[in-house]
């Protein structure tokens, strides 16, 4: 079983996206979307240069796994589509794409895409690279209100650039950490969510 670390540069509750009864990683991060399983934990901290000092954003146990085309069709997910003259939280949808009969992508008017619905090339290419979408009904997001992690467990969690695999055992120390202070689902909304904003792919 794989785990993993990774710096959230941009918390807008897109990637990943923590409204509703699930949490879903469904854009950036390919590899670790391609190599989770059902089961993995997948943590997000905060860049150490920001001042926030290596924080927990979220922690999400995968538990399902799905291809774009099914995240696409599925009924429990028709709520992750973004409505761009909806709610803040409905223009940050992340199930935006899915193949059509040809095969060709389709990328949703959205965060990702670039104005008036064009198709943003870069972020289409690096998204569709890690083929799946991770969803968890068993996470822990802390957005805006970031929390400190313990000395002990930190040392082993930092990552700098990409993203750490990190040893299932300490997973567990972690996991229980969590259990014993926290609850889970949403605790504050995205840092950044205070309006909406594209991602060009690069800067």
């Amino acid at each position: 079983m794989k785990h993993y670390s990774y710096v959230v540069a941009r918390d807008f509750g897109f990637a990943p996206n923590p409204f509703g009864r699930y949490c879903t990683l469904a854009t950036c991060k390919p590899r670790i979307r391609k190599n989770a399983d059902i089961g993995s934990w997948i943590f997000g901290i905060t860049p150490r240069d920001k001042g926030a000092g290596n924080k927990l954003v979220f922690a999400m146990k995968v538990t399902q796994k799905m291809t774009f085309n099914e995240y696409w069709e599925s009924p429990d997910f028709q709520y992750k589509k973004p409505v761009l003259n909806g709610s803040l939280k409905q223009m940050y949808g992340d199930n935006i794409y899915h193949k059509d009969d040809n095969g060709n992508w389709f990328q949703a008017d959205s965060h990702h895409s670039k104005e008036g619905g064009e198709i943003n090339k870069e972020n289409l290419n690096r998204d569709t690279k890690g083929e799946f979408v991770l969803i968890s009904d068993c996470f822990y997001y802390f957005g805006a209100s970031c929390i400190n992690i313990p000395t002990e467990l930190k040392k082993e969690i930092i990552v700098g650039i990409g993203q750490k695999q990190i040893d299932g055992e300490f997973v567990l120390q972690i996991v229980e950490w969590l259990e014993a202070y926290y609850q889970k689902g949403l605790t504050e909304v995205p840092k950044l969510f205070t309006g909406f904003k594209r991602y060009d792919g690069v800067s």
